[in-house]
């Protein structure tokens, strides 16, 4: 089994072939019909919303959780889809119980978690890859705000596989008149580009918070977008991927507004509430909290520079205050704009 990010990338590129040929011959079993049948495993305000979108579009959706009267054995019972939603904490275990349960080969499995995970580094898709290794692996991400999308207002996000067929299945199942779906061949990009946003997201909440301005805030989102490339480019995104949907579309939408929970984590802690408070009002996760951690061990590990990120890390294990982090970064070293972009 793979144990970290970058291991995951040498594996996956030395199988890659391999892997797309198996998935293709396994995903050619059994394709979905109109109406396809859905289990949505995460009952929060994500899971919820999917099933929203995939309701629209009249497909049957089974929505699972922990507490759930059903077992998860009955709702993955001849399903087409497996959509995961559930919180980074849980993938891994929730992959390990369907694992045991057992999952036909033709049932493409959507992941639409955006974390890492605080023990391997891994990304949720490469945690489903490597206990799943001859299903279709699908990423779904973008500026998907959960409440607007219940509310059945305009979105758009991504779809990426580096199965195709099954990306375009997918985005075929998620379409609709108010649901946009896009396709992408860089799964760990799209992934990364959710999952880092978080992080920055935190950072702007307390740009916010602090009443520092736009000034200040389209600096610190200009800036974090370089720091997002940076990371994601060395550890196998696609530099494009970090400017569409995924990226620079996600890290505005989860930026921008106070249904972000990222966001109001950085707001709270401008205002000089407590993590711990912070998070009992949220009652739902913030990934961005788990993210920052990892991310950090990441960039030490790979000696990736991440001024904006640790100032996050720093701020949120009670390290410096909000404006001792605003202050770090304006101290920081005169440099050329785009000197360590790369």
């Amino acid at each position: 089994m793979v144990s970290n990010l970058s291991n995951s990338q040498s594996s996956s590129s030395q199988a890659d072939t391999t892997s797309q040929t198996n998935q293709a011959h396994a995903h050619s079993h059994r394709r979905p019909a109109p109406e396809a049948t859905l289990a949505i495993l995460g009952a929060g305000a994500w899971g919820k919303a999917l099933a929203t979108i995939a309701r629209h579009k009249n497909h049957q959706v089974r929505l699972w959780s922990r507490s759930s009267e059903e077992s998860l054995e009955e709702v993955l019972a001849d399903i087409d889809m497996l959509v995961s939603a559930i919180p980074m904490k849980g993938v891994a275990t929730t992959a390990a119980k369907i694992q045991e349960i057992g999952l036909p080969d033709y049932v493409t499995i959507i992941t639409a978690t955006k974390g890492l995970d605080p023990e391997t580094t891994r990304t949720p898709s490469q945690i489903w890859e490597a206990d799943f290794p001859n299903h279709p692996i699908v990423v779904l991400s973008g500026p998907n705000l959960s409440k607007e999308i219940e509310q059945e207002l305009p979105a758009a996000t991504v779809v990426s596989s580096t199965d195709m067929a099954a990306a375009y299945e997918v985005q075929t199942v998620f379409s609709s008149s108010l649901f946009r779906v896009y396709t992408s061949p860089d799964p760990l990009g799209t992934e990364l580009g959710g999952t880092l946003k978080n992080v920055i997201a935190i950072a702007v909440g307390v740009c916010d918070g602090l009443k520092l301005g736009t000034n200040a805030k389209s600096a610190l989102i200009t800036r974090a977008l370089t720091e997002i490339l940076r990371v994601g480019t060395h550890l196998g995104g696609q530099t494009e991927t970090f400017f569409g949907l995924s990226g620079l579309g996600d890290m505005l939408a989860t930026c921008s507004s106070v249904l972000s929970r990222n966001y109001r984590v950085g707001y709270g802690l401008a205002q000089g509430k407590k993590l711990e408070q912070i998070l009992e009002e949220l009652q739902s996760t913030a990934e961005g909290v788990n993210t920052a951690n990892v991310l950090v061990k990441i960039a030490n590990r790979e000696q990736i520079p991440i001024p904006i990120c640790r100032q996050v890390y720093r701020l949120l294990n009670h390290k410096i205050t909000p404006q001792e982090a605003v202050e770090a970064l304006m101290e920081r070293d005169l440099k050329a704009e785009f000197c360590d972009l790369f």
